[in-house]
């Protein structure tokens, strides 16, 4: 079952032990909400792996086109898109071997988080990253 909102103990383990975030829908422009949040997770010491196809580069870090084509483990997978679009970067997502996904604020989508949860990852959804770990420290 989808836990909302994510239990305090649910955050500890993913930001303690959580380092490697997958932004997929990354934007290059300073001024959106994805770069902002990178930005933050950055300075916070994880490593953010920038995910959109239109791009080589975002914030000095090699941009991949989709999740597939990191070359590294992620844990986190943190989507920047719109609810229609999620299922498939969740599909992707569990392919890869990610641990957690996070739907950033306003982002729901129920059978694309059951899908993630059957396949064991821990799902948040409707929640900002950069705001709950904020709150949490």
């Amino acid at each position: 079952m989808i836990q909302l909102p994510p239990s305090k103990d649910m955050l500890s383990q993913i930001f303690a032990n959580m380092k490697t975030i997958a932004v997929v829908g990354l934007s290059p422009k300073e001024n959106r909400p994805s770069n902002i949040v990178a930005r933050y997770l950055m300075d916070a010491d994880y490593t953010v792996i920038p995910v959109n196809p239109g791009h080589e580069e975002i914030l000095a870090q090699k941009c991949y086109p989709n999740l597939s084509a990191i070359e590294q483990q992620v844990d986190i997978v943190d989507i920047f898109r719109r609810a229609d679009q999620v299922e498939p970067v969740v599909a992707e997502a569990v392919a890869i071997g990610a641990k957690v996904i996070w739907m950033q604020e306003g982002i729901v989508n129920t059978q694309a988080a059951e899908l993630a949860q059957k396949a064991g990852l821990q799902v948040i959804m409707d929640k900002c990253i950069k705001i709950e770990h904020q709150n949490f420290l």
